[in-house]
């Protein structure tokens, strides 16, 4: 193999939308899957009807989106991102796929996570007058955080997975270069190095999450 024909011009502008992919994506994907973790955990947890029926609704719709595979849901969703952000391919086009398909995902680890939070703590505060805002902001948030920034962890390097399957459809970032250059060009330089690359993302943000959740447990 000779690695002194790589344009690493473009590795790095491969690199850079990567990770532009990533923190659009992972920003979105939280925004949108922490409130609706709380929801299912909050309605799974009530004893009205109205609380169970809206937690039977949006547990089947999580469960729905979440098992389409994300190269399928790209693929449905070009005429949705092409009315939401103008293109269906590029940095733009590949994040609404992303984050309707991690948000779910997401929600189902904050759902999981908050269920493991002391309810003893939760009566406390019930009985001290506390109202469901201030159970969620002062109580589950703050008792759940490691847990939370484990799956915050989990779906990101998640995510950079998707990014790849991305690449078959043009998406943008190391994915589109390993599809374009590495498989339908044959250069299988330009493979490894989009996968080393991946690699290496992967082991970056594992460990950044890892000394996070070891920081704020100790707190």
């Amino acid at each position: 193999m000779d690695f002194s024909t790589v344009s690493w011009d473009e590795v790095g502008t491969a690199s850079i939308e990567t990770l532009q992919i990533l923190a659009a994506s992972g920003l979105f994907t939280v925004l949108l899957g922490l409130p609706l973790g709380v929801i299912l955990f909050m309605t799974g947890r009530s004893a009205s009807a109205r609380s169970r029926v809206t937690y039977i609704i949006l547990s089947v719709i999580v469960n729905i989106l979440r098992s389409v595979p994300f190269i399928i849901l790209i693929v449905a969703l070009i005429p949705f991102t092409r009315v939401l952000v103008g293109t269906a391919t590029g940095v733009l086009g590949v994040i609404p796929p992303l984050v309707i398909s991690a948000a779910p995902y997401f929600a189902r680890l904050v759902e999981n996570t908050l269920r493991e939070v002391d309810r003893g703590v939760i009566e406390a505060a019930q009985a001290m007058g506390a109202s469901t805002g201030q159970i969620v902001r002062r109580v589950l948030l703050p008792e759940a955080l490691p847990g939370l920034l484990a799956g915050i962890t989990i779906t990101v390097v998640t995510l950079v997975s998707y990014t790849a399957m991305a690449g078959m459809v043009g998406g943008g970032g190391l994915g589109t270069l390993a599809i374009n250059y590495g498989y339908y060009r044959y250069q299988n330089e330009i493979m490894i190095i989009s996968v080393i690359s991946m690699i290496i993302l992967v082991q970056l943000l594992q460990m950044i999450g890892d000394r996070l959740v070891i920081y704020f447990t100790r707190k």
